[in-house]
């Protein structure tokens, strides 16, 4: 098969390139920079990811295991040990089904815009613009970009404070002294997003390494947080962990409950796709890509499910573990403590938290940096031309995205509910962006169209070669389309019913505020001068 052919999408089959093992590394250079060619992009920036390096970006930016510990807890109290239990199970096979099907979409057209990205075809085209109806194409791309570039800025301000605040709450275990001030927050949000943005002004290369090393970390962290935990901690019993249900928030039901915790639960498990937005800096992208997808959730998943189990046979006191975040911000803290009978014990672990957190920071600054300079380059966005630059590094795009983190970690200081209900952008902006994808892919399926040319005599629609074989494809496809409505319609729920102003859930409001601008702006601006893709040569 020649670099020129292609894999049409239809009924009849499908053929598979040869694999990146079979290629020299000087070759599948030459073959990355001929597929974003006929992507209608120049080849930029410096392919130095291989599957272990980006693995390991991948792997430390979601952060599932060591996010399951923040997550717990609340959750808890809403469905109970079990409801947890089902709630992960739930939400992992629901997350690698979207993720199947994106990587489905991003072996296909592995470029750094994700969702939005081109299609294999000698104009480039966005994911959305290619399976979408052509009425509305530019439209829907324009806002898919959108929805997928503030959750990846919102998830880099997430990193951040989710970083800050455990700094904090180590202070607070090992000095009860100490009081939290919200200007200490943004102090360490501050160090800590300076260190993020000189770690990802490395070069490429460097980045790379830097990345399996996290991986290594990754791995190491999770027995030096689950081996003492079991070994020490007084055990709960089995019929604790895997039968007792709760609903002590007052839902009517407990399916309510269930479905209300569903979303927390599934933070853990989101971002997987930071790899598609590193794709132009991945060697032989069209297989790596969808490879580090799979992998990715197939690794955190069981990681997290492991630390989950052993999580909840080691609470020994739940309610006392809640009251304590009041002070130390995560329960889990307080689990540490109570489980190793030792200050500075738990502190030694939560240091390992606290270091994976920094690592995670770093991952979601590359990806986010990428995909805001990927829409830049379309001029999607207000000032893109002052967002592009022409060296081997998105560098004025990840000075953007730090400043963007600087100006929005201020409203810490203004109220922290509502900078809780910036970070719930990153749930409902995510999963809104897939289900688009996913909803027209499935649309195409089924209709057994071929997607939107650019002329008549173009290839049209192209499967790259990772796929899933039919029917299972089709399978997958409505599962994804059907978890991802379901999460975005729960994830704007509060936590209990007849909240207060601080127990609200404000997501609603600030994705629908969010969502509004956006439509405004195509309509008074950008409509004008967008039109998907630059086609770069």
């Amino acid at each position: 098969m020649t670099a020129t052919e292609s894999i049409e999408l239809d009924s009849r089959g499908i053929r598979f390139a040869p694999s990146s093992e079979d290629k020299t590394d000087e070759q599948a250079r030459l073959q990355d920079d001929l597929t974003l060619r006929r992507l209608g992009k120049r080849p930029l920036l410096t392919r130095s990811f291989g599957f272990m390096s980006i693995l390991g970006l991948s792997c430390s930016a979601l952060s599932s295991w060591e996010g399951t510990l923040g997550t717990t807890p609340p959750t808890l109290l809403i469905a109970g040990p079990a409801g947890v239990l089902w709630a992960f199970v739930v939400s992992w096979i629901g997350t690698m089904s979207v993720t199947a099907t994106m990587a489905e979409l991003a072996s296909a057209a592995p470029t750094a815009g994700g969702q939005y990205q081109p299609e294999l075809t000698s104009k480039s085209d966005y994911w959305v613009a290619m399976i979408a109806p052509e009425s509305c194409a530019a439209f829907l791309t324009y806002l898919t970009a959108w929805l997928t570039t503030l959750a990846w800025q919102a998830a880099a301000l997430t990193s951040n404070y989710t970083t800050a605040t455990i700094l904090q709450g180590i202070i607070v275990l090992t000095n009860p002294s100490y009081v939290a001030r919200q200007w200490h927050t943004i102090l360490i949000i501050y160090a800590v997003t300076f260190f993020t943005v000189a770690i990802n002004f490395t070069t490429s290369r460097t980045l790379a390494k830097i990345e399996g090393l996290i991986l290594i970390l990754h791995l190491a962290g999770f027995f030096g947080i689950l081996v003492p935990l079991v070994y020490f901690a007084p055990h709960n019993t089995a019929s604790f962990v895997f039968e007792t249900i709760r609903n002590d928030h007052g839902w009517p039901s407990q399916g309510v409950a269930f479905l209300v915790g569903l979303p927390t639960v599934a933070s853990a498990l989101i971002g997987a796709d930071c790899a598609v937005h590193m794709s132009e800096e991945i060697q032989s992208a069209s297989t790596v890509v969808p490879k580090a997808l799979i992998y990715t959730l197939l690794l955190n998943g069981t990681l997290a499910f492991a630390l989950l189990i052993g999580f909840l046979f080691s609470i020994s006191d739940l309610e006392a573990a809640t009251k304590a975040s009041a002070t130390m911000f995560y329960p889990f803290l307080h689990v540490f403590k109570t489980a190793v009978k030792s200050t500075a014990g738990a502190a030694a672990m939560a240091s390992i938290i606290f270091v994976l957190a920094v690592a995670s920071t770093i991952g979601s600054y590359a990806a986010a940096s990428r995909m805001l300079w990927s829409f830049a380059r379309d001029r999607g966005v207000p000032l893109s031309q002052h967002l592009l630059n022409k060296n081997a590094l998105p560098t004025n795009a990840i000075i953007a995205t730090t400043g963007t983190t600087v100006i929005l970690s201020l409203i810490v200081l203004a109220s922290s509910v509502a900078l809780g209900a910036l970070l719930s952008l990153v749930i409902a902006a995510l999963f809104s962006s897939y289900l688009l994808s996913c909803s027209l892919l499935l649309w195409r399926r089924c209709t057994n169209t071929r997607g939107r040319g650019i002329s008549r005599d173009e290839v049209r629609m192209q499967w790259g070669p990772w796929r899933i074989p039919e029917p299972f494809g089709t399978i997958n496809n409505i599962i994804a389309c059907m978890y991802a409505a379901l999460l975005l319609f729960w994830s704007f729920w509060p936590q209990s019913p007849n909240p207060s102003p601080e127990g609200f859930n404000w997501s609603i409001l600030v994705f629908g505020t969010t969502l509004l601008f956006s439509v405004a702006w195509y309509w008074v601006r950008a409509h004008r001068h967008f039109r998907g893709p630059v086609k770069e040569v």
